[in-house]
């Protein structure tokens, strides 16, 4: 399965601590992610990642292409909402984009562990009909 990750700055330590609290179930997954967030996932959790540009230079884009093709089964986006970004319609276009084509998202820390545990048991093996 394609899991994408996405994290706000303010998000970003979360996100670390939950690839290391999670590593065992995400390296058995193509992991995707945003610039710099890959890199810091990377940086701690030793996972493998294959990171696009940094979400505000068109990472957020990429991640929205590789929806629109079928190519990610889940995002996890920890995003900040009290906070906004300059380049909030390319992060809502993700939220929508996952929406669209009915992709498992997660933009907090509990739905993110919900999903990665569903992830793990197998429970989203369905999405394996839409290849």
């Amino acid at each position: 399965m394609n899991v994408g990750l996405i994290a706000h700055d303010s998000k970003k330590k979360l996100m670390q601590n939950f690839c290391i609290a999670y590593r065992g179930i995400l390296s058995k997954h193509g992991l995707y992610a945003t610039g710099t967030t890959g890199r810091l996932i990377e940086e701690v959790a030793n996972l493998s990642v294959h990171k696009y540009l940094a979400g505000h230079l068109g990472g957020a884009q990429q991640l929205g292409a590789q929806i629109e093709h079928n190519e990610m089964d889940m995002v996890i986006f920890l995003r900040d909402p009290l906070t906004p970004k300059s380049h909030e319609p390319d992060v809502n276009h993700v939220v929508r984009l996952c929406d669209t084509y009915n992709i498992p998202l997660a933009t907090n820390l509990a739905t993110a562990e919900l999903l990665v545990r569903a992830l793990d048991r197998g429970d989203l093996e369905w999405r394996e009909m839409y290849r």
